[in-house]
Order: C-alpha cells, then structure tokens, then sequence
C-alpha cells in the first residue's frame, strides 16, 4: 500500500503516543473530523490500525497481554515517574497491598527507603525487591505462580487477600475504555485485583498513559471505584470528565520526577 504522507505521519503519531482520539488528530493536523475519518478507515481496511469508538490505536489482541519482558522495557520512563510520585505519597508505617504489573515493580524500588510498611503482596518480583528493606514487612499470598511474570493467582490468592484490611491498596491495570472501565487479560488475575479493592482503606490506580483506550477482555471495576489515579500524562477525552464526574483524584507525574 502506497501512503500519502498524511497517512505515513498519522501512523507515527499513534506509534510513538498511543491510542488517539479523533478529535486530537483532526486537531493536530488541521484537518477535519471527516478527513481524519477517512483517514482512519484506509489505514483500517489495511490493517495498519484498530478503531474504537471515537478513535484509533494499533491492532492488538484484546484476549492476550504483551510479554512480561517487552512490557518491562515499554514506557520505562514514565513508570519510574509514576513510581516516584506514589513512593512521596506513601507514609511511613502504613499497611499495603501491591499486586502485579511492571508499574507495580517500579513502585517497590522507590520504597526501598521507606520505614515500618507492612506489605501484602502476589507478585514475587516485589517481594524479592522490598524483602531487602530491613524495615519492611512482607506478606507473600499463597496461590498459583505464573511463569511469565511471577505473579501468583487463583482462589487460594483470594481466600488469602480476604484475611486483610489494608490502608492503601495500590493496582496495575492493562487497559482504560472510554466507558470508564479497567480492564485486564487474566480472569484470575482480575479475581485478586478486586479482592484487593474490596480490602483497602484507598485505592490507588497506576497507569501511564499507553493504557488509556488499550481493550482487554476481562472488566476489572469502574474508574470511579479508584480515589487516587496515578499516570504521566494529563488523560485524554474522555478520561479527564470521567475523572471529576468520579471524584477521582488525578497525579500527574512532570519529568522533574524522573
């Protein structure tokens, strides 16, 4: 297929800044809404991109997660940002539960040199990490172990989490849709994310902002089921109304976190 240089730019945009909406490309090439359609719908029918409603992103499994390995090296900078930014804002002596994702990792070394946290976990990775605190508490939950990530799953993971009630409960999410849900691929997984929310105090959501407008399968929870988003970037239409109609709280994590 022989592309206009539009269609070559549009492509760029969307690799190099994730999902976008229709309106922001209208926007950021001074075309119109229809152009940008028609755009789209070329570069659909060629199986260069995914549409969703009201925008567009690359063609991705909806049923399948990226690597473990391939999704440690994505967007590395703004999860040490996000990392940052929820490490300022966890206090010294409080409880904790951190479940599994990359995202999640990036949080356990910025605590490194945090005092008297007790912290509940089902990712091996952050228990190896924060067992090195001296002054960190570590509670490993028993389950099925997951040999890509190292994240344990299953009904013996919930049964554990259950046992818990916890200050703050900090999530990892694969997927933002507009309609406001968090999504993720493993329904086991999914399983222990809402025991998680069910047993704190705060919820807390980190996401960069690749997230917003990735599908996945599986629904997690709602938006507003979360008092604390974490991400690197202001959220695009329609995040930013779900936020406030929510009471979601939103920090931004600047480049000055990095």
């Amino acid at each position: 297929m022989n592309l206009a240089p539009r269609h070559t730019h549009l492509l760029d945009v969307v690799r190099t800044h994730g999902p976008q909406t229709i309106e922001a490309l209208a926007e950021r090439f001074g075309v119109t809404l229809q152009t940008v359609r028609r755009d789209v719908q070329r570069l659909a029918d060629a199986g260069l991109l995914s549409r969703f409603h009201g925008g567009v992103r690359l063609p991705g499994s909806t049923t399948e997660n990226i690597a473990y390995r391939q999704r440690q090296a994505m967007e590395s900078d703004a999860k040490t940002r996000i990392a940052r930014a929820i490490a300022q804002r966890v206090p010294n002596g409080c409880s904790l539960i951190l479940n599994i994702g990359t995202t999640i990792e990036a949080v356990a070394r910025e605590l490194m040199q945090h005092q008297g946290l007790r912290v509940i976990t089902n990712n091996l990775h952050v228990a190896a990490l924060l067992s090195a605190n001296p002054s960190c508490e570590v509670i490993v939950a028993g389950g099925q172990v997951r040999g890509a990530d190292q994240g344990i799953v299953g009904e013996a993971t919930v049964d554990f989490m259950r046992q818990f009630k916890v200050d703050i409960g900090l999530i990892g999410i694969s997927g933002i849709e507009a309609d406001g849900t968090l999504r993720d691929f493993d329904y086991r997984e999914v399983k222990v994310a809402r025991t998680i929310i069910g047993q704190s105090r705060e919820v807390w959501l980190a996401a960069d902002h690749s997230k917003f407008n990735r599908p996945a399968m599986v629904e997690l929870a709602r938006l507003d089921e979360v008092d604390v988003l974490f991400t690197d970037e202001p959220p695009p239409p329609p995040f930013d109304a779900l936020l406030t109609q929510g009471d979601v709280e939103c920090v931004v994590a600047g480049r000055d976190a990095a």
